[in-house]
């Protein structure tokens, strides 16, 4: 299906029919209509908030349909020139006046003063929202997103020529599980030789979106790029002193851990180092697991697994399937790495993903499908904003859902290969949590230092990897390379400082996964249960209600640490 052609969730009420909302002027003209209306009563109030709420959902629509379709395909320049256009015009022209919006209910909720729990989580969002608002930063913001587009753009064109024939760099991927080393090695070599031709570009764009931000920041009244971040992601459950102890704990308990793994994959190899392109492969030379030949195989054996947790999953999932909102499959042009996207005003979800054939494609459709399931499970919710979780929050949802599936894989492998795909998950896990930390840490350094060179950041980066990891792998010979390996990080260019989130998360997912493991039905009523509250409570609150604790402390992490190693060593 045309995603233009999607049934609205409910019939419009304020915002026209047939309405072009690529349109500035049509747009912005909406939106002087709330700022020109008068509030004279509660319910005025509460009319009028549900006004806001359509015209931003039916909005966000409009930019995620083109955001989709320009990563869907990248080398269209049609769709590439009008997603820059949309980001160009539309957005610019409304934040100022959603600032005003912002000030408008304020006021009208002194005077008539709305159901205090039902908006609180509103109000403490859009009176940060009102401190951080700078009219002069609309014009850099707008240029960040462009410069983030123009990061995609550069990525998603990387292909090799490789066995004979021009491969993507997802596809590449496939040759790092098999059992050749010197295709292994061969294949590493030629995508990391790839992505170092356009360091230069990378090194280029981060430059331009670095001082970016930092005048951002500086225009808002904030000392540090760092503050300002916080404060524009609504983070007012913890801290970057927080993230600083989470860093520290993740050196001590999850890297000896992750040590102990490599090695162990060393000795099994009979190697004396392990290079970089030895570390994805099967240890005792296994053949790569391969789950499935096309899309439709993954489709039909993972909606299985739903199927078998929750009929309900299975349900929302095989709808997804019959409205064409998965595009699944790696093809040339098509952006790097996946997402899952809510379309607002169909309240529908849209998972996008790379998929080659391999077991991370299995995982990464299990945690897309957690996204989708948390947009549908909080679709009722009236608030536009309350239908977006908290991003911590949001990858519980995800990571949850990858170890929830992980009982059910015999819908791809027979018995020994779930074993062997459980434990390289596990192992995943471990590394996730190391590699969290060593990205986290680096964007902190990056912005308590805005004046250093690009000799110091490669410095930095180099003591950083070595520290949460990079020590147990040998790069003699690949110091460029190691130097830039940071440039594969996304978040970094086009999302700064959304990466810990993966780390708090996957903690809260390993609690869902050790409930789950006493009490698979009670474990699923307290996930589904937090996922329904959407983003309409504060977020140690989504936490408790699905029964887990908001704590990336060592008191949280070394017991699971303990528990996972347990579960490894049994796998192994």
């Amino acid at each position: 299906m045309d995603l233009d052609q999607l049934p609205y969730y409910q019939k419009r009420s304020f915002v026209p029919e047939g309405v072009d909302l690529t349109d500035v002027q049509l747009v912005k003209s909406l939106y002087q209509q709330l700022e020109a209306r008068n509030i004279e009563s509660a319910q005025d109030l509460e009319r009028w908030l549900m006004d806001r709420s359509e015209l931003d959902a039916s909005l966000s629509q409009a930019g995620s349909i083109l955001y989709i379709r320009m990563t869907c395909q990248t080398d269209d320049a049609q769709r590439t020139e009008a997603y820059a256009r949309f980001i160009q015009t539309v957005p610019p022209a409304v934040k100022p006046i959603n600032d005003r919006l912002n000030h408008k209910y304020l006021k009208a909720q002194k005077s008539f003063g709305l159901d205090k729990k039902r908006y609180e989580v509103y109000e403490r969002d859009i009176s940060q929202d009102i401190k951080l608002f700078c009219e002069q930063n609309v014009p850099l913001q707008t240029q960040v997103d462009l410069l983030a587009q123009e990061y995609q753009t550069l990525s998603g064109a990387m292909t090799v020529m490789f066995e004979g024939r021009q491969q993507t760099l997802p596809q590449m991927a496939k040759y790092l599980q098999e059992t050749d080393s010197a295709l292994r090695q061969r294949a590493w070599q030629a995508s990391a030789q790839r992505r170092l031709q356009d360091k230069d570009k990378f090194e280029e764009i981060f430059d331009k979106l670095f001082n970016l931000r930092n005048t951002i920041a500086q225009n808002a009244g904030y000392k540090s790029f760092i503050d300002y971040q916080f404060k524009a992601y609504h983070r007012f459950d913890y801290t970057p002193e927080d993230c600083h102890k989470y860093h520290q704990t993740i050196e001590k308990w999850i890297v000896p851990l992750n040590g102990k793994i490599l090695n162990t994959r060393r000795q099994q190899m009979k190697l004396k180092s392990l290079r970089p392109w030895d570390t994805s492969c099967d240890p005792l030379g296994k053949k790569p697991l391969s789950p499935f030949k096309d899309t439709r195989k993954l489709i039909q054996s993972t909606g299985a697994i739903f199927n078998k947790l929750d009929i309900e999953f299975n349900r929302q999932f095989q709808e997804m399937d019959s409205l064409g909102l998965l595009d699944l499959e790696n093809r040339k042009g098509k952006a790097p790495g996946g997402y899952q996207n809510t379309l607002d005003e169909s309240r529908k979800p849209f998972i996008f993903m790379n998929a080659v054939g391999v077991d991370d494609d299995v995982r990464t459709l299990l945690h897309e499908s957690g996204h989708a399931f948390h947009a549908m499970a909080c679709a009722s919710d009236p608030m536009v904003d309350y239908r977006h979780a908290p991003m911590e929050f949001c990858e519980v949802a995800s990571m949850s859902m990858e170890l929830l599936g992980s009982d059910y894989l015999s819908e791809f492998y027979d018995p020994e290969d779930v074993r062997r795909s459980n434990r390289e998950h596990l192992e995943g896990i471990i590394q996730v949590l190391a590699w969290v930390a060593n990205i986290d840490a680096f964007q902190h350094w990056l912005y308590e230092h805005p004046n250093h060179s690009h000799q110091e950041r490669s410095l930095a980066w180099n003591g950083l990897f070595d520290k949460f990891g990079g020590q147990f792998i040998d790069w003699d010979g690949l110091s460029e390379i190691k130097s830039y390996l940071w440039h594969r990080q996304l978040h970094i260019f086009e999302v700064p400082f959304y990466y810990i989130e993966y780390g708090i998360a996957q903690l809260g997912a390993l609690q869902v996964w050790l409930h789950a493991r006493r009490n698979l039905k009670e474990a699923l009523e307290n996930y589904k249960r937090g996922l329904a509250l959407g983003g309409s409570r504060p977020l140690r609150e989504l936490f408790t209600t699905s029964g887990i604790s908001f704590d990336f402390s060592e008191g949280i992490i070394k017991p699971l640490v303990e528990e996972v190693t347990r579960e490894w060593e049994k796998l192994s």
